[in-house]
């Protein structure tokens, strides 16, 4: 019996230099938390949080036509390369969803009017990637933002730091992307990786 040995070898990769500045948004149709993280050399600072509120207007449609021109004013004032919105949840109102939606996609029609790529996280996956717990409240991610950030002013409204969160969280994934090339086991890493095998 003849044995087969193999010997693998694995090229251990330099991270991705991140520069760059990405927008978060919390939607909301009458409270719209946002961020701006700047990645320097992959070190993150935060530019700025706050919230765009729309109590001030009667109809809907005068709030949506707000959240618009506030976010286009975010996104030409700190010139986002990318944009990192939170999915609206799915509730049992109906009408809490559609509002909910539609301030979702007229914050995104701003990004997109001025070319700014968009990505989407679930609300359990920003609260995992701030606090390692996808249950965590509002005051839990703000207490962790604070801590990671030093943030020595932390706004009243939990809208500006869920925004901010959500920012954070694609930076997160930025640094640490989902391997494409992620095997189940030594056949199938075999099999797409011919050359390591000697």
């Amino acid at each position: 019996m003849q044995v087969q040995l193999f010997s693998f070898k694995f090229e251990k990769k330099e991270p991705l230099e991140i520069n760059k500045t990405i927008l978060g948004i919390d939607p909301g149709s009458n409270i719209m938390g946002y961020g701006v993280l700047k990645i320097i050399k992959n070190k993150a600072h935060v530019v700025a949080l706050g919230v765009i509120k729309t109590s001030g207007f009667s109809g809907h449609y005068q709030k949506l036509s707000h959240i618009f021109d506030r976010t286009l004013y975010l996104v030409d004032e700190y010139k986002p390369d990318e944009t990192a919105l939170e999915a609206p949840f799915f509730g049992k109102n109906v009408q809490s969803m559609l509002k909910l939606g539609r301030a979702q996609g007229v914050a995104m029609a701003a990004s997109l009017y001025r070319n700014v790529p968009i990505f989407e996280y679930a609300p359990l996956r920003i609260k995992q990637a701030i606090t390692g717990n996808g249950s965590a409240t509002k005051e839990q991610v703000a207490y962790f933002l604070k801590q990671m950030y030093q943030i020595e002013i932390m706004p009243s409204d939990l809208d500006a730091t869920d925004g901010l969160a959500t920012a954070v969280c694609h930076f997160l994934q930025l640094k640490n992307p989902a391997s494409e090339n992620t095997t189940k086991n030594w056949a199938e890493f075999i099999k797409k990786n011919p050359g390591r095998v000697r």
